[in-house]
């Protein structure tokens, strides 16, 4: 069962699953990133557990930004300038509350139930980063780095009449389209 437009069932399973391993690979040097400074910053400061986690997130988050957007979603990057404004404001909004949902649970844990030895301070700062990773996977794919879409038949019938070659893989979206564009020359176009 396949869908012309949006490729096979197949296709696009193969598809998450390489975005999945690409988002993992960012995803992991973060959560390296992120453990490292937070046992770092408990090691040689005296601050709390969870300023020490919230510093150590804010690094992660410019390690990831880079990571995401010149990596695992570099083919979905809008060039312009309103573009990667946008971009990186929602970036930072969906980081800001996975951040909260992160610390959170290590907050619930070191001044909830007094769980604040260095073995459980590790084990739910990761366990934050686990159930944080979730859900900035699904704002990330679906608001911040959302798939461009794709050029419509009508934008490669302009592009064809100034001149310009279409992308070969396009077809057009009717018969008329078709006969009108095959009808059109170089010659044409100027008159």
């Amino acid at each position: 069962m396949s869908k012309p437009e949006n490729g096979s069932v197949l296709d696009r399973v193969r598809g998450l699953a390489r975005e999945i391993a690409r988002f993992g690979a960012v995803g992991g040097l973060g959560v390296l990133v992120n453990l490292g400074v937070f046992n770092l910053i408990r090691q040689v400061t005296d601050l709390q557990v969870v300023r020490a986690s919230v510093i150590a997130t804010l690094v992660a988050i410019v390690t990831n930004y880079l990571g995401f957007r010149y990596f695992a979603y570099r083919d979905r990057a809008d060039r312009t300038g309103a573009g990667r404004t946008r971009e990186l404001g929602l970036f930072v909004a969906f980081s800001a509350i996975g951040l909260v949902i992160e610390n959170g649970i290590l907050f619930t844990a070191t001044y909830g139930f007094h769980w604040d030895g260095p073995l459980a301070s590790n084990f739910f700062k990761f366990t934050g980063i686990g159930i944080a990773t979730v859900f900035r996977f699904w704002s990330y794919r679906t608001w911040v780095f959302k798939a461009l879409p794709a050029p419509s038949a009508a934008s490669l019938v302009v592009e064809q009449r100034d001149g310009q070659a279409p992308a070969a893989h396009v077809a057009p979206a009717s018969p008329a389209d078709a006969q009108a564009a095959a009808a059109r020359t170089p010659e044409t176009a100027a008159n």
